[in-house]
């Protein structure tokens, strides 16, 4: 009896945890409920379909717009492969050339080069636009529309340096392409190429932007879209589309071996070169008569800045607009107009992007201060040879000294072993000791010495009193000028 008792307490004990557990679950599920109820309303993003339904609407709009260019191109003396066999291999012999001239004079005196690409209609007057590698050196250039109607087209102008061209066909009302801004383009977003990748008319492919900016040392205005859409050769001066139909970039360069890497010109940029070939078949660009660089963390640290962006202003040429204005070598430009500038090549891209004659705002750094000056930008003459005006300065050898370097100030010899101004002001390095502080540092024999701890250096005599007067193991800050124009900060312990 008793133990059937002990069983009976036993599942009543059971049973009230049981409730109990359940009914503070119920509390705890309760107080939940009225913490939520409590918040404000959150939002979250709605989802986005990882990929358009379609891009047949876009294919179909701007393909009659897209264009094949076929070009021919006469090589004279019968090509490379006719000159290596035919074309006196051995130096000239007379026997030899007596022995092959009848079979030489039975060979053609030139061939015909042939190459593929593609372009795209900008206006209905048809205008076209294209890679500038496209079209070089073309004798003949001929366009293949999307109705399979044949045009030959006549060169309007080009620009080698941004690898843009411009030619026309004699036709009125074609469909055309709108340039989109570029700047509004964001990585990540979905994009579509059109073009003939090798010889294939109207393919289309998409993709993303995969990076923006990037540089691939084909020219001084580098500033390539990268996409994963499927650009292959044929490809080059087809347009590269947003999804609302709009020329973002034109398609230009790939990676050898590099699949899904393309390269667009950014349409921001092209667009400025196409308009001036439009109306006068060549491209001037604004020159502001300064050589350039970018802000290393030593120039950084040196100047006692802590943001890097800007240009550093390595040299002023005379008598052109920046010197003009009253900019110097060592000043940080950081805007032009209200743009900022982040680099040196956002400097000449911007400046490049204005017309000559052009008054711009150049804001810059000078001593920690802000200053902005008025510049009239000229056209730049590559064919001119262009000198600094700085002070002359004393000559005087000196030996190695204690940081290993040996230096002298510039006269007519060193000028010309080194290609500077012989009125530059500076120590020139024309030796650096094995093994010593210099050496380890990266200075290199060449280098002009122009400032220690920011104190300008002349002649042997003002660097051997700043060096005496520097305690032994404080810091010196050493600003030389490499090349005529870059800037190189370093620090050394004494």
């Amino acid at each position: 009896m008793k133990s059937s008792i002990n069983v009976l307490d036993r599942f009543e004990n059971i049973y009230r945890k049981q409730f109990v557990f359940k009914h503070i679950n119920m509390v705890w599920f309760m107080v939940m409920v009225l913490c939520f109820t409590a918040l404000p309303d959150i939002s979250f993003p709605k989802s986005v379909p990882m990929v358009p339904a379609t891009f047949s609407d876009i294919a179909d709009e701007a393909r009659p717009a897209v264009v094949n260019i076929r070009t021919t191109k006469n090589i004279r003396g019968g090509g490379r492969v006719f000159n290596h066999f035919f074309g006196q291999p051995f130096g000239g012999d007379e026997m030899f050339r007596q022995f092959m001239e009848p079979f030489m004079q039975q060979q053609p005196k030139q061939h015909e080069q042939n190459s593929l690409g593609s372009g795209f209609i900008v206006s209905p007057e048809g205008y076209i636009v294209t890679n500038n590698h496209v079209i070089e050196g073309a004798d003949s250039i001929s366009v293949k529309m999307y109705d399979n109607k044949e045009y030959s087209a006549k060169l309007v102008g080009r620009d080698p340096k941004t690898d843009l061209a411009l030619i026309k066909i004699d036709a009125k009302g074609l469909t055309s392409l709108k340039l989109g801004n570029s700047s509004d383009l964001k990585v990540g977003t979905w994009v579509v190429a059109i073009g003939s990748p090798f010889g294939l008319e109207q393919t289309v492919t998409a993709g993303i932007v995969s990076a923006k900016g990037r540089i691939l040392g084909s020219g001084p205005y580098d500033d390539f879209i990268q996409t994963d859409a499927s650009i292959n050769p044929g490809n080059s001066g087809g347009p590269l589309l947003n999804l609302e139909g709009e020329v973002i970039g034109i398609n230009t360069a790939i990676i050898q071996s590099g699949q899904g890497i393309g390269f667009a010109i950014p349409s921001d940029l092209a667009r400025g070169i196409v308009e001036q070939l439009k109306s006068s078949g060549q491209v001037t660009r604004g020159w502001l008569g300064v050589a350039i660089q970018d802000i290393t963390p030593e120039l950084a640290e040196y100047y006692g800045i802590t943001n890097r962006e800007g240009a550093l202003v390595g040299t002023v040429y005379k008598d052109h607009p920046a010197d003009k204005a009253g900019i110097r070598a060592g000043d940080m430009i950081i805007k032009v107009n209200d743009n900022p500038v982040k680099s040196s090549r956002d400097l000449s891209s911007s400046i490049a992007g204005h017309a000559v004659g052009e008054k711009v705002d150049i804001t810059f750094i000078r001593d920690g201060q802000v200053k902005t000056v008025k510049v009239t930008l000229t056209k730049r003459n590559d064919s001119e040879q262009f000198e600094q005006s700085l002070s002359q300065s004393q000559s005087e050898d000196g030996q190695f000294d204690e940081l290993g370097m040996n230096l002298t100030a510039i006269n007519d010899e060193i000028a010309s072993r080194f290609g500077y101004d012989p009125r530059a002001r500076g120590l020139v390095v024309i030796d650096i000791e094995p093994d010593s502080k210099a050496a380890v540092s990266g200075i290199r024999v060449g280098d002009v010495l122009r400032e220690v701890n920011h104190r300008p250096v002349e002649n042997i005599n003002q660097y051997n009193s700043i060096l005496r007067q520097t305690q032994k193991g404080a810091s010196l800050q050493l600003l030389f000028i490499r090349g005529n124009a870059s800037f190189i900060a370093v620090r050394l312990v004494k």
